[in-house]
């Protein structure tokens, strides 16, 4: 085989939709938006991390480039161009793409700055963002000569994308901006009617991306109405081609909250006002009170549950801004006695709306493990709430509304919101006091304490009925303690039939296995046999899985058994043996100096 036969062999294989190995040029075939989406996903962009996936870019580019054998020098930079002579191989268009792909997440990770981009940050995001149009101009060119039809739509697609961002993020010539993200548009709705099940999926999902920014740039144009609660839920979609549009949308948002705080002088708390001089705080204290009207409007109740959370979690943030923004204005006050009451009247009340937000937070996570207390399990995956988790969150929610009582002014005239408020708090108290009671008993039940349960559901149902003496006033918390002082007074009965039974069952289980008892056979069914009993049996000894019984391989400590030994010799007949006289054989007494002594002095 020659030489240009291998390459035309060559090409066939890069394009496999070729018709015949007559073709000169190759038809590269690329899943443009496929390859996009799967490297997004794979390299930071699931976590909005547009470092991580700028990295990635360019460890791509450097193995490109070394596997083409297409460097730029080893000594001075000498840039090599990709133009249509170049692209021999599909791994150049690869290049290109991959170089858009790095210049536009360099511009979007300038973009998510903590404090947003200054002056000189956005010059350079714009910069970046030319770069990431240039590439993708080339990308597109280069696709409509030496790929096939459908990887040529998409890479002119993504160019339109491109283009439209850098005029998004410029905020000029929306008309253009607006026909480069509809031609996007129309390009992925075409093409999502064909091919695979898979790319249909990603090229509705592009669409579904692409919508919010033809929808604020006609809003923009005035050829639309959309209201601002509008577009802040459009920007509650998730995805890489949105952020640049929350962004923008964020931007508005702070603008208008700064224009519309210079009106927010005073901060009313039960009949009080305290005035707020920081701009910082007007802004805080502004967006904490829209997020307020999300969770407390009309709409409130169609909100689910994992909203409603995040909300609250940026309804805090808000707050807690605002606070520290008041103490460093406290610490820089000096010896102004009046703006150091002011200040600390506004973070003592700022501190108790963050309070009663936190309780109104923790009342939603009980309502949410109440409705998967008794719910059946679909997904073994799925955790089912234990009476014990309930009892700890209504111990936070006692805790809570202590602290909130605290902060109640005590000592001098109160207003009627003031006491008002404390009774409100001591009702609260009552009414939590008696749901962790109900809870400690059902998991006092659960263990089998007959006794403790059935002292703690009367304890529940006389806690509930003093709450609702003191409820009469609000029709859905008298609703709530009726429905308890019901299941109070129903569990208890349960519990107290239960214990009686169980009570009688007691002598009865007892006659039963006393009757059950033999004294012949008792042993045999004792008997265990073990491993070394049975090897000749193929039978486990390991014993079963799922108990935690000791394996049966050999007795241990072994049984006595009997061994031989040496008999006992007993010698019987010592005491009949008369023995020879050995008294001449046995030392004499006497002799030496002091004996004679003793002899002389006898004898005299």
């Amino acid at each position: 085989m020659g030489k240009k036969e291998s390459e035309v062999s060559a090409m066939e294989i890069d394009d496999p939709k070729s018709e015949s190995s007559d073709q000169i040029l190759p038809r590269f075939s690329i899943n443009v938006l496929q390859l996009m989406k799967s490297s997004q996903a794979q390299h930071g962009l699931r976590h909005g991390d547009y470092a991580r996936y700028r990295r990635y870019c360019s460890a791509r580019l450097r193995r490109l480039y070394k596997s083409l054998k297409f460097t730029h020098g080893r000594g001075k930079y000498t840039r090599r161009a990709i133009l249509e002579s170049t692209v021999t191989d599909v791994r150049f268009l690869h290049v290109v793409f991959y170089m858009a792909e790095r210049a536009w997440s360099h511009a979007m990770e300038k973009r998510q700055l903590p404090d947003g981009p200054n002056a000189r940050q956005r010059i350079y995001l714009v910069g970046r963002l030319r770069k990431a149009v240039k590439w993708a101009s080339l990308f597109s060119s280069l696709c409509s000569i030496k790929t096939d039809s459908r990887t040529s739509l998409e890479a002119e697609a993504y160019a339109s994308y491109m283009k439209g961002t850098l005029l998004f993020e410029q905020d000029q010539n929306w008309e253009t901006g607006l026909a480069c993200f509809k031609n996007a548009r129309a390009v992925y709705e075409e093409l999502g009617k064909y091919g695979d099940l898979e790319n249909q999926v990603l090229c509705r999902e592009r669409v579904e991306e692409l919508e919010p920014s033809i929808r604020y740039c006609l809003h923009k144009i005035g050829k639309s109405n959309l209201q601002t609660s509008e577009l802040l839920q459009i920007g509650e979609m998730e995805g890489p081609a949105l952020d640049l549009f929350k962004a923008k949308i964020e931007a508005a948002m702070e603008e208008a909250r700064s224009q519309q705080a210079a009106s927010l002088t005073e901060f009313n708390w039960l009949g009080y006002r305290f005035p707020v001089s920081n701009p910082k705080s007007r802004v805080s204290i502004l967006k904490a009170q829209e997020l307020e009207k999300e969770l407390q409007g009309p709409t409130a109740e169609s909100l689910p549950a994992e909203k409603k959370l995040t909300i609250f979690d940026k309804l805090f943030t808000a707050y807690h801004d605002a606070r520290n923004t008041i103490r460093s204005d406290l610490v820089s006050a000096g010896n102004a006695e009046s703006v150091k009451d002011d200040l600390n009247g506004l973070d003592k009340a700022v501190g108790a709306v963050l309070g009663q937000r936190t309780i109104e937070r923790n009342q939603l996570l009980v309502k949410i493990a109440k409705s998967k207390l008794n719910r059946k399990r679909d997904d073994k995956s799925e955790k089912v709430t234990r009476p014990e988790e309930l009892v700890r969150l209504y111990d936070l929610l006692l805790q809570n509304v202590a602290d909130l009582s605290d902060l109640i002014s005590s000592g001098r005239d109160r207003k009627p919101e003031e006491i008002a408020f404390e009774e409100e708090c001591q009702r609260k108290s009552l009414a939590f006091r008696a749901e962790r009671c109900f809870y400690l008993a059902k998991s006092y039940s659960l263990a089998g304490k007959r006794a403790e349960a059935f002292a703690l559901y009367s304890r529940a149902r006389s806690l509930a009925e003093d709450a609702l003496n003191k409820f009469q006033s609000i029709a859905k918390k008298d609703e709530e303690l009726k429905t308890l002082i019901k299941e109070c007074r129903a569990n208890s009965c349960i519990e107290h039939a239960t214990g009686i039974m169980e009570e009688e069952r007691v002598p009865e289980n007892l006659s039963n296995r006393i009757s059950t008892i033999s004294l012949n056979d008792t042993a045999a069914q004792v008997e265990e046999k073990y491993l070394l009993d049975k090897l000749d049996v193929y039978e486990s000894a390991v014993g079963d899985s799922n108990t935690k019984t000791a394996p049966k391989i050999e007795r241990f400590p072994p049984a006595f058994q009997s061994i031989p030994r040496n008999p006992i010799v007993l010698d019987l007949a010592y005491h009949c043996i008369d023995f020879p006289d050995i008294e001449n054989r046995m030392k004499k007494k006497g002799g030496g100096f002091m004996s004679r002594i003793n002899l002389w002095g006898t004898k005299s």
